[in-house]
């Protein structure tokens, strides 16, 4: 499977990022693996997504990296994403 999923930090910054195996790619954001994510840690998964396509999940990581797609998540999570 192919996932496509949301990170939270203490700060409420969002990271969006796609994996095969989720598990594994939030222990490496939460010790420090990931240079992108290292200084906000640590990070909390709020939502993902599972594709049985490679093409499809990559599709969605763009889409939810969008503007538009930043609206999509406010919308989606918005319970979530209260302070």
């Amino acid at each position: 499977m192919f996932y496509i999923y949301i990170l939270r930090n203490r700060k409420n910054k969002l990271y969006i990022g796609f994996t095969t195996d989720l598990k594994e790619r939030l222990k490496k954001h939460n010790f420090g693996s990931v240079k992108s994510t290292k200084p906000y840690r640590p990070w909390k998964l709020i939502f993902y997504e599972a594709y049985i396509s490679k093409k499809d999940a990559k599709r969605r990581e763009k889409y939810l990296k969008t503007a538009k797609g930043r609206t999509t998540i406010k919308t989606m999570l918005a319970e979530t994403l209260k302070p």
